[in-house]
């Protein structure tokens, strides 16, 4: 039952996070927020949702590795992945915002969450409100960069304007089936999750960082699977790096401000957050060696290939 549990809760999370995707776009519209303000910050913190509630299920239930590890495998996958996966099919091109923005804001959020448990063994509320606070700079920044930017809007896109047409009634009715769904599947998932780990014998830490991670990150690759299978130019490795910020910024920080999550396994610190370092680190020598600017398939084939050797070696521990 732990298999159907994982697999439903699973479906819900995809199921929820669309609904309240969409209910926010068109919630945005009706508070006339421009394209480009809702791309980045209302559509960011909707597909970080189902993240969101997976962590704060985890922590409040007392599994606080599943909190933990769900982010750091969700970051990890992001880019071994999601972002390998889709460079092997269509090379992704590095923008300028990739290499003095976006990454260096990664890696400092990275390099801090380690800090952060290594000071204290948890991420208590105080460094919560600290990590919101940071998301909240990030987007400011992120807001002032876009205005900054040419007319062209690349994050509004992929947002579809038809949903400025919806009725209040349909994006009430949208809100609910997501939350509903996001509810519930988070309760199944953590609950599966955390039979599975006992039935095979591994860790709860284990089984979010490898099935809970990939499961919450398959919308961002089915989005960019599809996207990059019709060579659509609209994604850009900024905007999957931008994920990764979410996740340690919006999903760790209002967890720990909810409930303090601690860190229950040594191997998170020693292990697990050296591999999600890591994979931030090797983007920039792969965006720059040989070929510069951008990420071909064979360097998004060395990205897939070392995420399956992280994936195997979780599952040897």
């Amino acid at each position: 039952m732990s298999i159907v549990y994982i697999f439903i809760g699973l479906l819900l999370l995809v199921v929820g996070g669309e609904f309240l995707v969409r209910a926010s776009v068109g919630l945005s519209f009706k508070l006339r927020l421009s394209k480009m303000v809702i791309g980045l910050t209302v559509v960011s913190f909707a597909t970080s949702a189902p993240e969101l509630l997976v962590s704060v299920q985890a922590a409040w239930s007392g599994f606080s590795d599943i909190a933990l590890g769900n982010v750091i495998g969700s970051n990890i996958a992001n880019i071994g992945l999601v972002l390998g996966i889709t460079a092997v099919i269509s090379p992704l091109t590095v923008d300028r915002d990739f290499y003095k923005f976006n990454w260096p804001v990664m890696m400092f959020l990275s390099i801090a969450l380690y800090f952060i448990l290594s000071s204290g063994d948890q991420i208590n509320r105080l460094e919560g409100f600290v990590l919101a606070g940071l998301l909240f700079v990030y987007l400011l920044l992120l807001l002032r960069r876009a205005k900054n930017a040419k007319a062209s809007e690349p994050t509004g896109d992929s947002i579809d304007e038809g949903l400025s047409l919806v009725s209040n009634f349909k994006i009430f009715i949208w809100l609910f089936i997501g939350g509903v769904a996001l509810y519930f599947g988070s309760e199944l998932l953590v609950s599966g999750a955390v039979e599975l780990a006992t039935r095979l014998g591994v860790s709860e830490r284990v089984i979010a960082v490898t099935m809970i991670a990939v499961g919450t990150s398959v919308p961002e690759l089915a989005a960019s699977v599809i996207a990059a299978l019709k060579k659509e130019k609209a994604i850009s490795l900024g905007n999957l790096i931008g994920s990764n910020i979410f996740n340690i910024a919006s999903v760790l920080g209002i967890t720990a401000i909810i409930q303090p999550i601690l860190l229950k396994s040594r191997a998170v610190l020693t292990n697990d957050i050296f591999w999600m370092i890591g994979f931030a680190a090797v983007l920039i020598p792969l965006a720059f060696l040989p070929k510069k600017f951008e990420i071909g398939r064979i360097k998004g084939l060395v990205i897939v290939v070392a995420y399956a050797i992280f994936i195997s070696l979780a599952f040897m521990e």
